[in-house]
């Protein structure tokens, strides 16, 4: 019994009280009878639901929400449907997928009833159906799909287990608007497994991108053999650096032969290559002298 009607019925028996105390003690069990048949004709639905009435045991209507009045004894409220979004958990335990995996599965679905004539005529109990459709799509869905695409695809199995389940429900007036899938458990030996796959992988992919890396380095290397083939002060000038740069280390000390001394500088280097231009040009000057 709802607030108003409760209110209306207690006036009702205060007033049959009061008038038969102080007016006629016939007055009372008319107050009484009013307040009961307005106990059961008085009914009132609220903004989210819908009562389903039959007549007779016919449907008569459906009303709601707010204030509405059944004859008594005739109609009867045979349910009230909760038009609201409603939430129902579901799992797969050792569902088998394509590859033949075993897989423990958890998922939401978030419905509503949009045909409260259907939810309370066409099924018993439209709550309990919704549990086992969806635990069967799941299982479904689940032994058609590989474990890659389970594992890495969850937007295209969530529509999927949607649509299905959708279309097994609308006959209910039951209107699914999302499946989430919220995990997909593996065996912990198949875990280790997957691990090392990845592990390999991504140590296959390193190589590749270490070989690419040298094979870019070695070719640079050739360009600069060329360059400095053509110039040797470039080459003079790159040791240096390299002399340079590692002198800047506090405490190192660098042994060099003095050949290599001698080859860095340039002076030095081009009365030699003077020296060298001269006596081939003049081969008798060594013998006159």
């Amino acid at each position: 019994m709802n607030s108003i009607t409760s209110f209306l019925v207690l006036v009702l028996l205060l007033a049959g009280a009061g008038s038969g105390m102080y007016i006629s003690p016939y007055l009372a069990p008319c107050f009484v009878l009013a307040a009961v048949l307005l106990a059961s004709t008085l009914k009132m639905a609220n903004a989210w639901q819908k009562f389903v009435i039959l007549r007779a045991g016919k449907l008569q209507s459906v009303k709601g929400p707010g204030l509405f009045m059944i004859l008594p004894v005739i109609d009867s409220v045979t349910a009230v449907i909760d038009e609201r979004i409603q939430t129902t958990a579901f799992n797969a335990e050792q569902a088998l997928t394509k590859d033949t995996v075993p897989v423990n599965v958890d998922a939401i679905i978030f419905w509503h009833v949009n045909d409260a004539e259907k939810a309370a005529l066409a099924i018993t109990d439209y709550r309990q159906a919704i549990d086992r459709v969806s635990q069967t799509s799941l299982r479904e869905m689940i032994g058609a799909s590989m474990l890659s695409s389970l594992l890495s695809d969850r937007k295209a199995s969530d529509e999927q287990l949607r649509f299905e389940i959708g279309a097994k429900t609308a006959a209910w007036g039951i209107a699914v608007m999302s499946v989430e899938v919220r995990d997909v458990a593996i065996p912990v030996a198949l875990q280790d497994a997957m691990s090392r796959q990845a592990q390999a992988e991504r140590e296959k992919q390193a190589r590749m991108i270490l070989g690419s890396a040298e094979a870019l380095v070695a070719a640079k290397f050739v360009e600069a053999a060329a360059i400095y083939e053509g110039h040797p002060q470039a080459l003079q000038l790159r040791a240096m650096n390299i002399i340079y740069e590692t002198t800047k280390e506090r405490g190192a000390t660098i042994l060099m032969p003095s050949t290599m001394v001698d080859s860095m500088n340039p002076v030095a280097l081009s009365s030699a290559l003077a020296s060298t231009d001269l006596a081939g040009a003049l081969p008798g000057l060594k013998t006159a002298a």
